[in-house]
């Protein structure tokens, strides 16, 4: 028998040899030139702007080189992308940008900061030309930009405006028992509504619809500029559905030109003056970004602004691309500080918050470190709640027209069985030393003093996260408490009313920050570096084919994002400082 477990032993010591040997061949082979033909670009090339795999602004990097090769992601955000289209522009190889049939996961903020380098690609003489066989309200915001517009003959286009839908559990909670304890601070917190109610409030009606109103006036005033359509009539298509054909569209001038996939090319031929019988010269996005990137690699200066990038739910611990952790987000600033060739950081902020405990030792790292250099903020689509709550002290904030920012209130939602252990005959009985030493229970009524407490630890939340914005903003608490209350804002509605400094992108705030830091002459160095561990790796990889992609694959990305909406809820610990719920503009 021992012999045998020392032969299985040792089959099993080769096996995961071969396999790191294997997984070092490869990544050398990666470092050392794999992907040069990819980014070679030829004479009298387009750009193919194909955002599938574009989600997060900052696509993430790792301390240990290994990690990053074998994660989910491929190092490339949205930040990148902009940039690569900004060197676009004195790319004599470069003669336009083609949109072909994108369908990108991009928010309404992201999608406005690409637009408006797109816009700006354009005033260098170079042209941008789309197609899609339909349009989405969201996608068409962004191609919209474009010199000429292609609609398939038999497509579609969505353009009737925003909407909200908000699901309410009540009465479901009556009939089945199931309760959701809600303590809150805040008339507008609007995400333990649902629990409370079975039809909207008021203010949250009224918040709401300003929200939508502000963010569609700036999608049709941005289509106006670009369309040559007065806003009226943007607003008469939308409330008439007068662009539901193609036909109607192009009536209605939305787009220029009805036609099919391959017609499009051939225009796109003709542009370029290369022959019909012959193909045309591009490069994606990603590989264009990429030669891009290696190009910066070599361009590094003494001075430098860092980018730290919070983006995700908050969350206790590590955090990674898709989360914010306070491990990363503190080791990042505390780097930044003590490296005498940054001069001031950005904080580049994308987060409908999460724990409240999580957002208040982020907010103190960043207070120590704005005693050693500036720190701007950039919001991104949200920085809500907890994500408002660690841009408060910012020296500046710079926040984009739809950036849905503020929520400045508290919440807990404690789950409790009693009614239907009650109905199903299960009894619960408790053995304790002294009074509240049980705490809670779900599966007996919620104790008088545990809640009295827990109200307690809200307000005092509350009352902590108000100060702090008060201090940041100078403002006084009235003041910040009268549009606090978990109320939601635009970054223009924000502006208006003290949350925010300007509205601008993030590279208007990497400028803003080069000039506190009196240099004109820097380059920029992104965070976090996240620490994870090979076997991190190991388990990320069954076959070769991420556990995500694979899940993706079988049970299509929308319903994978369901599924992740409920992974965040079940992670939610303590008390929440989270936006009070998610949109969602098609």
């Amino acid at each position: 028998m021992k012999f045998l477990g020392n032969v299985l032993a040792t089959i099993v010591g080769l096996f995961v040899f071969c396999l790191l040997f294997l997984f070092g061949i490869v990544f050398i082979s990666v470092l050392f030139g794999g992907d040069s033909d990819l980014t070679t670009v030829k004479k009298n090339s387009v750009i193919e702007l194909n955002l599938t795999d574009i989600e997060n602004d900052y696509g993430g990097k790792y301390k240990d080189p290994l990690m990053t090769f074998f994660s989910d992601n491929n190092e490339i955000g949205l930040t990148d992308i902009i940039d690569a289209i900004e060197a676009a522009k004195t790319d004599n190889d470069i003669k336009g940008i083609s949109i072909l049939n994108n369908n990108s996961s991009l928010g309404i903020a992201q999608s406005k900061s690409l637009r408006d380098a797109l816009e700006d690609f354009k005033k260098s003489g170079k042209f941008i030309m789309a197609y899609s066989n339909t349009y989405s309200q969201k996608e068409y915001y962004l191609n919209s930009v474009a010199n000429t517009i292609y609609l398939n003959p038999v497509g579609e286009m969505n353009f009737k405006g925003l909407s909200s839908e908000i699901l309410f559990f009540k009465d479901l909670q009556e009939k089945t028992g199931v309760k959701m304890e809600v303590i809150r601070h805040g008339k507008y917190k609007s995400a333990v509504e649902p629990f409370l109610d079975n039809k909207m409030s008021e203010a949250n009606r009224e918040q709401i619809t300003e929200l939508l109103s502000s963010v569609w006036n700036t999608i049709v005033s941005d289509i106006s500029k670009s369309r040559n359509i007065p806003i009226t009539k943007l607003n008469e298509i939308a409330n008439n559905l007068l662009a539901r054909t193609p036909i109607l569209a192009k009536e209605n001038k939305l787009i220029d030109k009805i036609g099919y996939e391959d017609e499009y090319h051939d225009a796109l031929k003709k542009t370029l003056k290369v022959k019909k019988d012959e193909d045309y010269n591009s490069i994606s996005i990603i590989n264009y970004t990429k030669k891009v990137n290696l190009d910066k690699e070599f361009e590094e200066k003494n001075n430098q602004i860092a980018v730290i990038y919070a983006q995700g739910e908050i969350q206790s611990g590590e955090g990674d691309v898709n989360t914010i952790g306070e491990l990363s987000m503190n080791r990042s600033l505390q780097e930044a500080r003590k490296d005498k060739k940054i001069k001031a950081i950005v904080l580049r902020i994308d987060s409908p918050g999460g724990n409240a405990l999580t957002s208040d030792l982020i907010w103190r790292e960043i207070e120590l470190t704005k005693k050693v250099k500036p720190v701007i903020v950039s919001m991104g689509n949200y920085a809500a709640s907890g994500g408002y709550y660690i841009a408060c002290n910012a020296n500046q904030i710079f926040a984009e027209k739809n950036t849905i920012t503020g929520s400045i209130g508290v919440f807990g939602i404690l789950p409790n069985f009693h009614q239907l252990s009650t109905k199903i005959g299960i009894d619960v009985e408790q053995v304790k030393t002294h009074e509240n030493a049980s705490e809670y229970s779900p599966f007996v009524p919620i104790n008088e003093t545990f809640k009295a407490v827990t109200i307690e630890n809200v307000e005092h939340i509350y009352k902590t996260f108000v100060t702090h914005v008060a201090q940041g903003r100078k403002m006084t608490f009235a003041e910040v408490d009268a549009v606090a209350q978990g109320r939601v804002w635009t970054g223009t509605q924000a502006l208006k009313i003290g949350l925010v400094d300007k509205i601008g992108n993030l590279n208007d705030a990497i400028k803003a920050a080069a000039k506190l830091a009196k240099t004109e002459d820097y380059s920029t160095k992104n965070f976090p570096e996240f620490e994870k561990s090979f076997d991190d790796i190991l388990s990320k990889i069954p076959f070769g084919q991420s556990k995500a992609a694979f899940i993706k694959e079988e049970i299509g990305t929308e319903n994978y994002k369901i599924i992740q909406q409920i992974k965040r809820l079940q992670n939610r610990k303590g008390i929440q400082a989270i936006m009070p719920y998610e949109i969602t503009i098609e």
